[in-house]
């Protein structure tokens, strides 16, 4: 029976194999050329003014969340688009279900404020 992973390992094997090869041709064949322009904070474009553990507003979080959102509804709008023929009121009742839950998410953020910018 574990005859048949046999495959699946030499695969792995062979790509963790090429990945650590092409990483170390990288390494040793690139150019090693640091300045100051290179070693310096590229992030943000400036120097880092604070400790990097500084707790983030909240706001930050219920964009992602808001991101979440709208980002799952265009996921699974478009596939149902596209077979609305074949779910008929069965598919769009549940698509009605799941943009209900989406909009509720919506209104949520909209109401704690995160759609308002200082």
């Amino acid at each position: 029976m574990l005859q048949n992973y046999v495959p699946i390992l030499i695969f792995l094997g062979v790509a963790t194999g090429l990945g650590v090869v092409l990483v170390a041709l990288g390494f040793l064949f690139g150019p090693h050329r640091p300045d100051a322009e290179k070693l310096s904070a590229y992030e943000c474009g400036f120097e880092a003014f604070s400790e990097s553990r500084m707790k983030f507003d909240v706001r930050y979080y219920l964009v992602a969340i808001l991101f979440i959102v709208f980002d799952l509804e265009i996921a699974f709008l478009f596939p149902w688009a596209v077979s609305l023929d074949a779910t008929g009121m069965l598919g769009l009742a549940a698509m009605g279900v799941f943009l209900l839950i989406l909009i509720v998410g919506f209104v949520y953020e909209w109401k704690k404020g995160a759609l308002e910018w200082d």
